[in-house]
């Protein structure tokens, strides 16, 4: 039996690449993604030999039991080895240093999701192969299926070579698959209004916008940042698929740490429950994209505004997302999206 193409690997999952490799290993980079993969490593037996930092923000500081050092003195030490990177950029520089590193060395990419903590690797391939094909069948052209598997290889193997080949700029999504004019714009993850720029660059005039961030030290920022912005306002909401109250943290960042009990109460929201009538929807809220789209079923069946939903943040977002809102409204196209970011992060199903 011929294997189908989507799961026709050229190496090994990265876990088992990590686990069974002869040179040593050594983390790039600190924070939350060198955590769980660290985590990870200790769950699977993989041994780490050490942390790197990039010279910039190396100080021989202390990251969970290891002296962070820079790639020379690893080079010095063992000559050659295996490098994880632990940690992600859409900056040029700093992914164009990452790609000459990976011409030193060998560079693999475990990929912790954002959000959850299902892994890519055999077993996940092997339960969720019907669902892989079902949403690679349901993309409406060939560079979408092109980015699908490309972005699939990428997850399994964690080579950095696979994300090159299927990066594209957000211009080509925007002047030929969204289009956007006068639109009533739904921007459901604002953060400091960065998207609400993003849409202006792109819209040939429009009629509302609407912008939608939960944490309350980035809306406040947003309301600034879009204060001379004409038809704009801003809500200081979660998106959900039902409503009600979450508590956020009141250290987190970009992504809302949820669940501390003494944490700032934010209101919940359904897209359906937002009078706006939107035109078209950005969606980018940190793993809650398929409780969204629950939450979005009148508006994506009556309305079918366009859509531009970020497709990353859980390991089964790549196909989970596109069955559910095909589930939702069969008439959409569906179309896949990645932009120049590493890992794999920027990657977009855009609707219409």
């Amino acid at each position: 039996m011929t294997m189908n193409k989507l799961f026709d690997f050229e190496y090994p999952n990265v876990w088992t690449a990590l686990k069974e490799s002869a040179l040593p290993i050594v983390l790039y980079g600190m924070g939350n993604g060198a955590d769980k993969v660290l985590d990870e490593f200790e769950n699977r037996g993989i041994k780490a030999a050490g942390v790197m930092a990039s010279d910039d923000f190396c100080r021989y500081q202390d990251f969970r039991g290891f002296t962070v050092q820079k790639q020379s003195d690893f080079e010095t030490r063992y000559g050659d080895f295996v490098i994880a990177l632990c940690f992600g950029s859409s900056l040029n520089d700093v992914m164009s240093h990452i790609y000459e590193v990976s011409r030193q060395h060998t560079v693999l990419v475990p990929n912790v999701p954002v959000a959850g903590d299902t892994l890519v690797d055999d077993s996940f391939i092997e339960q969720h192969q019907a669902d892989i094909e079902r949403a690679y069948a349901l993309l409406a052209d060939e560079r979408s299926k092109d980015v699908y598997k490309g972005a699939l290889d990428f997850y399994f193997t964690g080579r950095l070579e696979y994300l090159k080949a299927i990066e594209s700029d957000k211009d080509e999504a925007f002047n030929d698959i969204l289009r956007l004019k006068d639109e009533r714009y739904l921007d459901l993850g604002a953060y400091r209004g960065d998207t609400v720029d993003e849409f202006l660059k792109y819209t040939d005039g429009y009629e509302h916008i609407t912008a939608v961030e939960p944490n309350p030290k980035n809306y406040l920022k947003l309301i600034r940042h879009i204060e001379g912005v004409a038809g704009a306002d801003a809500i200081n909401a979660g998106i959900s698929d039902k409503q009600g109250v979450m508590r956020i943290s009141k250290k987190a960042g970009r992504m809302p740490v949820l669940g501390d009990e003494n944490g700032i109460e934010v209101p919940v929201m359904t897209v359906d429950g937002i009078d706006c009538s939107p035109t078209y929807i950005k969606v980018d809220i940190e793993g809650s994209e398929s409780a969204m789209l629950s939450g979005a079923e009148r508006t994506l069946r009556e309305l079918r505004p366009k859509l531009n939903l970020a497709a990353y943040h859980r390991s089964e977002d790549l196909f989970s997302l596109i069955l559910r809102l095909r589930d939702i409204n069969p008439d959409y196209e569906i179309y896949l999206r990645k932009h120049p970011y590493i890992p794999c992060w920027d990657l977009n199903i855009y609707a219409v």
